[in-house]
């Protein structure tokens, strides 16, 4: 497999708290990824490095093999395919879901443009693929805003896939979902990797559990234990640090 993102040795300070310390991590392309920690041990923050909104005090975030990260914005970082989802969703409230996924669809023509744009075939039928993977075509002409809290979870997810991105950062998609929402946004998500790459920051273990898949533990701003969710769960620093809590 080839590596698609590594943070090389990274620190970030704040008023000399290290939120980061020392945070190396490597991403494959494809992989699916769950991050989990205790409060503050730099899960956000490093989120904030990869996309470009926080800079390093050191340290590298190697893209593809050869372009460090941390010389973009967040723009510049959302142009060569790094996506991110934050953990409230963002929707336009007031639009379908479908005219939802079309605007994300045509972003860079900019919002009043796409809405009177008539769309083209391809188009029409991206948006068909995409609102099938999120299971959203049978809601595809309500408002938005009238969506549950799960769906509109997986209308953002939706609408950031439209964008075409390698990588997505998704933070703490299960918080406020139902036992039934949990277990299929652990299914969409598990559907999106390999096509992509997912980081999913979450502190919900059973639908870690659900994601099957690697599991990194960070601890005051490094990690402190990598592989299954049943290895991790056997280290003694971890259970101490964070799941004897």
């Amino acid at each position: 497999m080839t590596t698609q993102l590594h943070l090389d040795d990274v620190h970030k300070s704040f008023d000399g708290f290290k939120a980061i310390n020392g945070l190396n991590l490597a991403i494959e392309k494809g992989e699916l990824r769950a991050v989990v920690g205790p409060n503050g041990a730099g899960k956000t923050t490093m989120m904030d490095i990869i996309t470009g909104k926080t800079r390093p005090d050191r340290g590298r975030v190697i893209w593809d093999g050869h372009r460090d990260l941390t010389r973009l914005d967040e723009a510049g970082t959302a142009r060569i395919g790094v996506g991110r989802k934050f953990q409230k969703p963002t929707v336009f409230e007031t639009h379908t879901v479908e005219d939802n996924i079309g605007l994300a669809l045509a972003a860079p023509r900019g919002i009043f443009a796409t809405l009177f744009h008539r769309r083209a075939r391809p188009e029409a039928e991206r948006i068909d693929e995409l609102l099938e993977l999120v299971r959203l075509t049978e809601a595809r002409h309500r408002l938005a805003g009238g969506l549950s809290h799960g769906q509109k979870q997986w209308l953002e997810i939706g609408m950031l896939l439209a964008q075409e991105p390698e990588l997505l950062l998704v933070d703490e998609p299960a918080a406020g979902m139902t036992d039934a929402e949990t277990m299929r946004t652990a299914e969409l998500l598990r559907g999106i990797a390999g096509r992509h790459s997912v980081v999913v920051v979450e502190h919900d273990m059973e639908f870690v559990r659900a994601l099957g898949c690697k599991v990194t533990v960070l601890h005051r701003g490094a990690v402190i234990a990598e592989g299954s969710l049943d290895h991790v769960s056997a280290n003694r620093e971890v259970v101490e640090v964070y799941l004897g809590r």
